[in-house]
């Protein structure tokens, strides 16, 4: 990937540059799924950190757990999950809005004080065209979504995920050479510096 494809995954519809990575290991939990689905999803995300060397634990020792998974019918569903106000302050607006566009996924971040990501929240909404996805395909594109901050429009036109010859969907060897780069421990967690681009982009070619 040349500098100018690394920044376009991390240069947002306003014009900033905004990198991020995960700045303590992925303590993960999921609701709303059979224990087929939880194996599947836990599988992809142990997958997608060993891809990083990055560390999944049971537990974190501030925050219980750090990455929350949801999947729903009906947006109106998280109304009624107690305590989500307090994780998510802009609910009640935030609902509305996605009920309005009919979106089936949305991503919320919290994070470090040096910007790295300290916690993320995936909430699923199944509709007909999430349904109609293996469970895998799900799993791992949301995954691929949270282990880093991706522009919010980095996979707009083109997805994270690829068909092998055997039909097999798996990520994309450029997008997975890009996120095993973005953990090296020698990068910073977070920073705003389009010059992370060509950092990037040289330990790809490496």
């Amino acid at each position: 990937m040349t500098p100018d494809d690394v920044a376009r995954q991390f240069t947002r519809s306003d014009g900033s540059y905004v990198f991020a990575r995960w700045g303590r290991p992925i303590a993960p939990v999921v609701f709303g799924v059979e224990d087929q689905t939880l194996s599947v999803m836990k599988g992809a995300l142990q997958a997608v950190a060993d891809l990083a060397r990055h560390p999944v634990v049971e537990t974190d020792p501030e925050l219980g757990v750090n990455f929350m998974v949801f999947f729903l019918r009906e947006w109106d569903e998280l109304r009624h999950v107690p305590d989500l106000g307090r994780l998510i302050p802009d609910l009640e607006s935030l609902l509305p809005r996605l009920e309005e566009a009919g979106a089936n996924q949305y991503r919320a971040f919290r994070f470090e004080e040096d910007g790295a990501i300290r916690a993320a929240f995936v909430f699923v909404r199944m509709d007909d065209e999430m349904s109609a996805l293996p469970a895998e395909i799900v799993a791992l594109s949301q995954v691929v979504q949270t282990i880093l901050l991706w522009s919010d429009t980095a996979f707009s036109e083109r997805s994270a995920l690829a068909e092998a010859p055997d039909g097999t969907v798996i990520l994309r060897p450029e997008i997975g050479r890009l996120i095993r780069a973005a953990y090296d421990p020698v990068m910073p967690r977070a920073t705003t510096d389009g010059a992370h681009a060509y950092r990037l982009s040289a330990r790809i070619g490496g």
